[in-house]
């Protein structure tokens, strides 16, 4: 989704008619404040720390996540893992407009390749770090399915060795009587037979589940630390810039020239897709037509700020690593602009992830293009986002599909892109499509 992004994006105006010369020339004559803007969009920064989650950069957590992320045994139908989903060779995405697991989600999924980034996670930031998101599909009913039990007590029947490598001790988690399979917190429906079963263990045996949960969701990130962008041509048409080359190397076409100065210039796309990552890690209401499955009324940022503040795995909760909070001490649900609003999404291998939005609606970026040139409709719920404006007609959408291109990068290690080898035939690396956008 260019989110609001192609949003003021291409808000816009006309691009910079070139000069004679440049319209002969192979190459396009950066102004100093043009070459600003592009120089603060590229290299990549490092990788940040994760202070909620001290295994982050723990190797042998790392090995383990990598085995669960492929594993179809943690689901209810022994049929859907993380990589369903999640799929290595399509940048960690699925194609699909929504994904789908054990039934379907609402919305379409994001790639794993750029969130290692952000302060908050998924189409409406519920989740504050990569440890906490990769909890949630697993128990979500459409997708792995599973008890909060039961992918405890997966983890002990076929992980066992390799999580006490890492994390110490697993609970007796085949006591069944003391470990109720069927257990789950719900707590939206108190009456729900699992939640019913979650309340009759004892509440140390459901801190046990829940530690061992959160450290499962812990491996997952250290195994996610190794899924980030890689170079792009547009990373080396900046770096050769900054060596002196006013063609860059040649790694941009003409068209993907004019499309970058329509990005940082009259079009304004960098408002919101700025940053090396392309994102400003902000909500925007676009104003988007429901679609499908997500037809029915969709609250976006103002659902999403509540749950996250409320959730038991965030940053200020028990299992987190740290209780330095600025995200959360500040955040503020019923902010008028989280109403309907969706995360901005990271530009970085846009090419390679289509559909686009969190309905997964337009199949192209040529249609996202078309969309903010049209701007259909208005918003839902809430008000579109107040500084968004028709593309304007003069900036061609070959050039800006040209640019968002070359923002491809080539994907991690092969090794990371299956299950380790000895892990088993079980651990299969894609399938029928499941995540938790």
């Amino acid at each position: 989704m260019l989110c609001a992004s192609l949003m003021a994006a291409c808000a816009c105006n006309p691009s910079t008619p070139e000069s004679g010369a440049e319209a002969k020339a192979d190459h396009i004559q950066w102004s100093p404040d043009e070459r600003a803007l592009i120089d603060s969009l590229s290299p990549l920064p490092p990788l940040p720390p994760s202070p909620t989650n001290r295994f982050a950069d723990n190797e042998q957590a790392r090995d383990l996540g990598h085995k669960l992320f492929f594993d179809t045994r943690l689901s209810a139908n022994g049929r859907v893992s993380c990589s369903t989903c999640h799929v290595p060779e399509m940048y960690f995405t699925d194609g699909l407009s929504v994904g789908k697991g054990i039934g379907l989600t609402r919305r379409h999924t994001p790639t794993l390749m750029g969130p290692q980034w952000a302060p908050f996670l998924l189409w409406d930031g519920r989740a504050d770090s990569v440890w906490s998101q990769a909890v949630g599909p697993l128990e979500n009913p459409d997708e792995h399915g599973l008890t909060r039990v039961g992918l405890a007590k997966a983890v002990f029947d076929h992980h066992r060795k390799d999580y006490e490598a890492v994390f110490g001790p697993m609970p007796p988690l085949d006591d069944t009587e003391r470990f109720i399979p069927t257990a789950r917190p719900v707590p939206s429906r108190k009456s729900h037979p699992q939640n019913m079963s979650w309340g009759l263990m004892l509440e140390d045996d459901r801190k046990a589940v829940n530690t061992v949960v959160a450290n499962v969701g812990k491996a997952l990130e250290a195994y996610q630390r190794v899924l980030v962008p890689g170079p792009a041509p547009f990373d080396r048409y900046v770096e050769a810039l900054g060596k002196g080359d006013p063609s860059g190397g040649g790694h941009l076409s003409k068209a993907a020239q004019r499309g970058l100065r329509a990005f940082v210039g009259k079009g304004q796309c960098i408002n919101c897709h700025n940053t090396p990552l392309m994102t400003d890690m902000g909500f925007h209401n676009l104003g988007l037509t429901p679609t499908g499955v997500v037809a029915e009324l969709d609250l976006g940022r103002s659902r999403g700020a509540a749950d996250v503040l409320s959730a038991e795995f965030n940053c200020q909760g028990a299992f987190s690593d740290t209780k330095e909070c600025q995200e959360l001490r500040f955040l503020n649900p019923v902010f008028e602009d989280f109403l309907g609003a969706f995360k901005t999404p990271t530009l970085r291998n846009v090419a390679k992830t289509a559909p686009y939005m969190h309905t997964g609606q337009f199949k192209s970026l040529a249609e996202v293009v078309t969309f903010y040139r049209t701007l259909p409709g208005k918003a839902v719920i809430g008000h579109r986002e107040l500084v968004l404006s028709l593309l304007d007609r003069s900036i061609e959408t070959g050039d800006l599909v040209a640019f968002l291109e070359t923002l491809t990068g080539d994907l991690p290690d092969k090794r990371w892109l299956a299950p380790p080898p000895e892990a088993g035939a079980r651990l299969k690396p894609k399938g029928d499509a499941a995540g938790q956008p």
